[in-house]
C-alpha cells in the first residue's frame, strides 16, 4: 500500500510531545502515512500571521485533505480569532464528531456503578454564535448574531444519522431550545425531522437541551447519538467528556465534504509542557477516528485495542489512574501502548476509502428552497435614553401612510403600546414598523422610511422583516400581540 500524505500541526504547549508520542505509535503499527509538518498556532500568530497559520500550511491542508493537529493556543486580546474555529470554518468541516465510551481502568462515577457509556455527540461546527459576528450598538449594549441555516443544518443532521448507522445505534436524539428560539432552533428541529424521514431504520426523537443535560448527568446510558447546534453542542460535549474521565479521553473529528480535521480538544497545558507528563490518549483516539475515516480501520482497531490493554494493565500518566504514585511519563506511556500492539491482525488487503480532495474552481453556494419572500417591515435599533411613548410620538409623526408602528421593545420585551413600568430599560430600543396594507411594499420604501427617521432618531442598526409564502419569519416580542401575518 502506498503511503497517504496528511498535514500535521504539532500545536502549542504539550502539543509537540503528545504528537510525537502518537506518531511513534503509528510508526510502530506501520500505519501507511506520510507527514507534511506545517506551521500553525500561537508561534505563528506571534510572527504576524493574523490567521494563526502560514500560507504554506493553508495550501498543504487543501492539498492533502486531512489535518491532524495538536492543541493550539489563541493569544488573548488583540482581536485575533481562534485558530481552531478558523480552521473548522474555513474548510467547512460542518460536523464535529466526539465519541464517549467507558474505558476500563479510567474510574468514573458510572464505571464504579457498572454503568457503561457509549454515546456520540454530533455538533454543528460552522454556524451559530461561532460566526463571531458581534458589535457594540451603544456604550451599554453589545449584540451577537446567531446564524442558523437550513443547508448547514441538513449537513450536520445527515452526518448524525450516518454516524448512527455506522456505529450500530438505534436512536438519534436532537437537542435543542426551540421552545425559546423558535426560528433558529425551530429551523434546526424541523430540519431534523425532515432528514429523519430518509432514515426510517433509525428512531428520531428530540429533547430540550437543559433537560438533556440533566438526563445525561443521571442516565447517560439512555442516549446513543445526539445532534446539536454549535454552542449547545460545545457545552454538551464537554459535559459528556466529564462522564468518561475528562477531556483527556475525548477524541474529536471535524468532518467536511472535502477536508477533515482530527484534533485533541483539551488545552495546551503550558504548565507541564516539556516535562514528559502529558497524556496523549485524546490525540491518539482522535488519530484512531482519522484512520477509521480514511478506511484504515484495521490499523485503528489494533491501536485502540493496544490503548485499552495498556490502561487495563495499570499503565497511566499522572492525570488519571487509581495510584497516581505509579504514573509514567508520556514517552513510557506511548511505549506501553506499543508493547500491546498486535500486528498479526493488520493486513494491507482492506480497501482504502480515502481520496484527496478535488480542486474546486469556486465556492459552493448552498440553497435549499424556492419559496416566495416578501419584505413586510423593518426593525430599527435605536440608541435612546427617553421613555417609549416619546419615541412612539416621533415615529408616528413621520411615518408613511402605508406603514404603522406596531411595537417598541427593549431587550426583547414590549414596552409600547403596552408594557409595564417595572420593565428596566437599557439605551437600545427596537422600533418595529410594518406595512398596514395588503399591497406589496418594496424593500426600498422601508429603507427610505428608515433614512427619513434617521433625522429624528439615532439609528444604530436595521433589520428587514420578511414573510415566506405568507408566513411571518421574525420573532414577536415578549408581550407583543400577533398581527395579520401568522
Amino acid at each position: 500500500m502506498n503511503n497517504i500524505k496528511i498535514s500535521v500541526a504539532k500545536g502549542d504547549g504539550i502539543g509537540p510531545e503528545i504528537m510525537d508520542a502518537v506518531l511513534a505509535i503509528f510508526t510502530a503499527a506501520k500505519v501507511p502515512l506520510e507527514y507534511d509538518f506545517i506551521d500553525m498556532g500561537k508561534s505563528i500568530y506571534d510572527k504576524g500571521y493574523s490567521t494563526g497559520m502560514t500560507d504554506e500550511a493553508h495550501a498543504s491542508v487543501e492539498s492533502t485533505g486531512i489535518l491532524f493537529k495538536g492543541p493550539m493556543e489563541t493569544p488573548k486580546g488583540g482581536g485575533v480569532k481562534s485558530i481552531n474555529v478558523t480552521a473548522r470554518k474555513t474548510w467547512n468541516t460542518h460536523s464535529n464528531i466526539r465519541k464517549f465510551q467507558t474505558i476500563k481502568g479510567v474510574d468514573t462515577v458510572f464505571s464504579k456503578a457498572g454503568i457503561p457509556i457509549n454515546l456520540t455527540i454530533v455538533r454543528e461546527n460552522v454556524e451559530d454564535t461561532y460566526g463571531g459576528i458581534e458589535h457594540y450598538m451603544t456604550k451599554d449594549v453589545a449584540v451577537s448574531r446567531r446564524i442558523i441555516s437550513r443547508p448547514g443544518s441538513q449537513q450536520v443532521i445527515r452526518s448524525a444519522f450516518e454516524t448512527a448507522i455506522k456505529e450500530g445505534y438505534s436512536t438519534v436524539t436532537c437537542g435543542h431550545k426551540a421552545n425559546i428560539m423558535k426560528l433558529t432552533d425551530g429551523m434546526f428541529l424541523d430540519t431534523f425531522y425532515e432528514i429523519a424521514k430518509e432514515y426510517p431504520q433509525v428512531k428520531a426523537e428530540d429533547v430540550i437541551v437543559d433537560a438533556l443535560c440533566m438526563k445525561l448527568v443521571y442516565a447517560p446510558q439512555t442516549f446513543e447519538c445526539i445532534v446539536l447546534t454549535n454552542l449547545q453542542g460545545d457545552i454538551v460535549s464537554d459535559l459528556c467528556a466529564g462522564l468518561v474521565g475528562g477531556l483527556g479521553f475525548a477524541p474529536s473529528a471535524n468532518l467536511g465534504d472535502h477536508i477533515k480535521i482530527f484534533e485533541a480538544v483539551h488545552g495546551t497545558a503550558p504548565d507541564i509542557a516539556g516535562q514528559d507528563k502529558a497524556n496523549p490518549t485524546s490525540l491518539l483516539l482522535s488519530g484512531v477516528l482519522m484512520l477509521n475515516q480514511m478506511g484504515l480501520d484495521h490499523y485503528g482497531a489494533a491501536i485502540r485495542n493496544a490503548i485499552l490493554n495498556a490502561i487495563d494493565k495499570g499503565m497511566h500518566t499522572g492525570d488519571f489512574g487509581e495510584d497516581r504514585s505509579k504514573s509514567i511519563g508520556t514517552k513510557d506511556f506511548a511505549n506501553a501502548i506499543i508493547a500491546e500492539l498486535d500486528l498479526s491482525k493488520i493486513t494491507d488487503s482492506n480497501p482504502v476509502k480515502y481520496h484527496k480532495p478535488s480542486a474546486l474552481a469556486e465556492n459552493k453556494m448552498m440553497v435549499s428552497s424556492n419559496e416566495t419572500i416578501e419584505t413586510v417591515g423593518i426593525d430599527l435599533f435605536i440608541e435612546c435614553e427617553t421613555q417609549p411613548h416619546k419615541i412612539a410620538e416621533i415615529v408616528q409623526a413621520h411615518i408613511d401612510p402605508d406603514m404603522e408602528l406596531t411595537t417598541i421593545t427593549n431587550r426583547g420585551t414590549q414596552v409600547w403600546p403596552e408594557g409595564s413600568v417595572y420593565t428596566n430599560l437599557v439605551d437600545t430600543f427596537v422600533v418595529r414598523i410594518e406595512k398596514n396594507t395588503a399591497a406589496e411594499i418594496k424593500k426600498k420604501k422601508f429603507m427610505e422610511q428608515a433614512i427619513h427617521l434617521y433625522d429624528y432618531l439615532n439609528i444604530s442598526s436595521i433589520e428587514m422583516l420578511i414573510s415566506i409564502d405568507g408566513k411571518r419569519k421574525y420573532s414577536l416580542a415578549q408581550g407583543q400581540k400577533v398581527n395579520a401575518i401568522s
